[in-house]
Order: structure tokens, then sequence, then C-alpha cells
């Protein structure tokens, strides 16, 4: 794949019904928010894109609650490691949400406030709505891959 944010969607819809996993990143199998985001981008070429090999990108232990235990921003500072935030939902970016003390959820955005996500609640990969309670509620800052670095 070249990298596209067409890419990143194509490759999107192949992770729809994965169900959700703590930290695996296995489609079909099973996979969380954050690993979601490492794969897709890193099948559709963006980190290619970027020079980065999606298989150096270490991602230290976190556990399932970490927002409940822990006030540092691991996954903010991972997704600023890639891409650049901005104010701007466009589609391929991605909407990363504070949830207990930290953001700790993320998904691409599809066409806002249309997402796709790894839902813990849901189970599974899916097709989400931004303007959801759960979501809605929540301080969200967006961010773009083929931001200029």
């Amino acid at each position: 794949m070249h990298g596209t944010r067409e890419d990143v969607l194509t490759e999107l819809q192949d992770w729809l019904g994965t169900p959700y996993h703590h930290a695996a990143r296995v489609k079909g199998a099973g996979v969380d928010c954050l690993m979601l985001l490492l794969e897709v981008y890193g099948r559709a070429g963006v980190f290619a894109r970027m020079g980065v090999d999606v298989a150096s990108i270490e991602i230290p232990h976190y556990p399932r609650d970490i927002m409940l235990h822990r006030n540092e921003e691991m996954y903010l500072e991972g997704v600023r490691r890639y891409a650049l935030e901005t104010d701007r939902p466009d589609t391929g970016n991605i909407a990363l949400w504070k949830f207990g003390r930290i953001y700790s959820h993320a998904a691409i955005i599809t066409g806002w406030p249309a997402i796709i996500h790894a839902h813990a609640p849901e189970k599974m990969v899916v097709i989400g709505n931004a303007t959801q309670v759960v979501l809605a509620q929540r301080p969200v800052r967006f961010f773009d891959p083929w931001g200029t670095r």
C-alpha cells in the first residue's frame, strides 16, 4: 500500500468485527484500540512513508485500567511521536479521548463524527459515532499522521 488516507480506510474496514482483546494485535482474532492504530497505519503504509518500521515501535506494558491509576500520558505522547495535533477531525486522522485521568482511548475517523474503534464494551472493532454520550462528554484531541513534521 502507499500510505494514503484511502489506504487506511480500506485496511480499517478489514478489522471490523475483530474481537476486543487487551494488548493484542491480530486481525480477526483480537485487538485493542492502541494496537488497532499500529496495525492499520502500519499495514496501510503510513509508517513506511515516515521511514518507520512498525515492528520497531516498542510499546511498554500497559494495564487494562491504566487510566484509573496513572497520570503519565503514555498514549498521548506515543501518538504525538507519529502524528501532529490538529483541530480538524479529518478522515483517516486519529481521535483520542480522555477517560479517567489520561487520554486512553482512540479511534480512526472515517468521516466525523463517524469512527471505527476497538471498543471494549462492544467487545469488538465497530463502527461508532463520536456524538454518543460515552464519547461526546469527554475531552477529545485530533492527530494527523500525514501532518508536516
